[in-house]
């Protein structure tokens, strides 16, 4: 059997094309978010709802947020994946299992990472605050850490937790290059205008709409990876 790579799909033309296919559900994402901080700030009813989910989530802890994350990141995506007759065979229930725990993980760490912004920059609302946040969030964290190890998450899973393909897939060379910088550019089309909205609310309220994001967001790094698999499928 070969193990030549096909040529690949330009990594911006990857990402552009994501992100314009998201476009419209993305923007609806956006305001809609945009409506609930909105909603927070403008509404008795809403402030007083999201203050008992604030009260709730700093009693339990980080385990609220390991729990929230694994379901709005993992296990909501994987069933909706699961429905589909298209990516039923992609994903089974092991590989959602899989991305299910990943995602319940990446949910301390952004905690932690929202607790840290908020010692250290602050817990303002104003335009400064949102910005240094902001830009720490998408320009610092989300291109070393949180952007790599997703897209190597998915496409380890996509291959079925075989090992040997994402090694060959490193040793055709320019890995960032064919698979971190589409999300990348797909990634700041969705989270950066998204950032700046979950940055103006209370630290214990960040994760909940982060997380409403990201049950849209997963889907779009699974239907990338997919696409990825198709362009440089091994023959």
């Amino acid at each position: 059997m070969s193990t030549a790579v096909l040529p690949a799909e330009a990594p911006w033309r990857a990402g552009l094309r994501s992100a314009r296919a998201n476009l419209l559900p993305g923007f609806v994402l956006q305001i809609t978010a945009l409506a609930l901080v909105t909603a927070y700030y403008q509404h008795d009813g809403t402030r007083a709802l999201l203050g008992r989910l604030a009260a709730w989530r700093t009693e339990v802890g980080i385990a609220s947020a390991v729990l929230t994350t694994g379901l709005f990141g993992g296990l909501l995506p994987v069933l909706y994946l699961r429905a589909r007759r298209a990516t039923r065979a992609q994903y089974t229930w092991r590989q959602g299992l899989a991305i299910t725990l990943f995602w319940a993980y990446k949910g301390a760490e952004v905690e932690i990472l929202y607790r840290l912004l908020a010692r250290y920059v602050g817990e303002g609302h104003d335009v400064a605050t949102i910005a240094i946040k902001t830009s720490i969030d998408q320009f610092v964290y989300c291109p070393l850490l949180a952007v790599p190890f997703t897209a190597l998450m998915y496409e380890w899973t996509t291959a079925h937790f075989r090992g040997s393909v994402v090694a060959e897939d490193f040793r055709a060379g320019r890995w960032i290059r064919r698979r971190v910088v589409p999300v990348l550019i797909s990634n700041i089309g969705v989270w950066l205008p998204a950032a700046c909205i979950i940055y103006s609310l209370p630290t214990p309220l960040q994760l909940p709409l982060q997380n409403l994001v990201l049950c849209f967001f997963t889907l779009l790094v699974a239907h990338q990876t997919k696409r990825s698999a198709e362009h440089e499928s091994l023959a």
